[in-house]
């Protein structure tokens, strides 16, 4: 599930009630994605949880899952893995090269090992969006 998604009340408790975060890192991250989103035309979305073996092509498949792949950004984080991928679609590759993303990755794991997952993040969605532009 990512951060801004809505889910389907089944009469169990939302999944990231259970996750890393406090509902204030919730609303702080969902704000960072909104203003990404709206900044830049493009569509971000963060998933934290656990990634299946080879990382980067799991990631790959979330990304494809997206509603528009090729306009979107994905920040696949798993803690427990201590792994971290970006993946951007096509369009969005043009305007937030791989280098780009490397960098702001490289920002988020140094937040992340600071033990501030939020603020990594929220970090990393800014430097990303910056990057991008207005679109």
């Amino acid at each position: 599930m990512t951060v801004g998604e809505t889910q389907v009340s089944t009469g169990n408790p939302p999944e990231v009630l259970d996750g890393p975060f406090s509902t204030r890192q919730l609303l702080r991250i969902d704000e960072a994605l909104r203003l990404a989103d709206q900044g830049t035309g493009l569509v971000f979305s963060v998933f934290v949880g656990g990634l299946d073996e080879p990382i980067r092509e799991h990631a790959e498949r979330l990304h494809r899952q997206l509603a528009d792949p090729d306009r979107s950004v994905l920040i696949a984080l798993s803690p427990n893995q201590r792994r971290l991928e970006v993946v951007t679609g096509r369009h969005a590759r043009k305007r937030i090269p791989d280098t780009y993303a490397k960098l702001a990755a490289l920002s988020m794991v140094a937040a992340f090992g600071g033990g501030d997952l939020a603020g990594g993040i929220i970090n990393g969605l800014d430097q990303l969006a910056s990057h991008a532009g207005r679109g």
